[in-house]
């Protein structure tokens, strides 16, 4: 056997599993960040789907919804800074009868697309006389596919950056 017989050095071996280690963790990353993603979209359709039970149970008592004089209301968004409860809440004298607390959007108040605006991520509401209303997810969805018209949460108003649930036709466009 002659000197060009060799196999890999160890430096040589250590610079292929540094290297493999390094694409396995960009690989990781991103599978943890769209999981993340896709965790959070989840948890903004429950509350929306939590936050429509209570208002409906709002409406059986009290024969209409609560009103917010037909402006958007937020908490801590670009829409007020509103409380998650009592008469000054983003959705008036829902919490605590109705549900216990109203719920923040899971990035509420941070910058990430389709908006990439920290005044625009979180949920609002607006009912303009109590008979009609409309609940969205601002800047939502964050995961890649996850805009779809047969989405039970589309907005035909925000087709690419909200989620809502809505009263009745009246509130759809808003």
């Amino acid at each position: 056997m002659g000197k060009t017989d060799r196999g890999f050095t160890l430096i040589e071996l250590l610079i292929v599993l540094v290297l493999v280690g390094i694409v396995s963790s960009f690989v990781i990353y991103t599978n943890v960040q769209t999981s993340l993603k896709k965790t959070r979209d989840a948890t903004r359709k429950n509350d929306l789907s939590q936050l429509k039970n209570a208002l409906e149970m709002y409406r059986e008592i009290n024969n209409n919804y609560p009103s917010s004089g037909g402006s958007w209301q937020g908490s801590g968004c670009g829409y007020g800074n509103y409380s998650t409860s009592g008469a000054t809440g983003y959705i008036p004298n829902l919490a605590p009868t109705y549900i216990a607390k109203l719920p923040l959007d899971p990035r509420n108040g941070q910058s990430y697309p389709p908006c990439n605006d920290s005044a625009s991520t979180c949920y609002l509401y607006r009912s303009d006389d109590g008979q009609n209303y409309k609940l969205l997810a601002h800047c939502s969805p964050e995961a890649p596919g996850a805009y779809s018209s047969n989405d039970l949460f589309y907005d035909s108003a925000r087709p690419t950056w909200a989620w809502q649930v809505h009263s009745g036709p009246g509130s759809a466009g808003w």
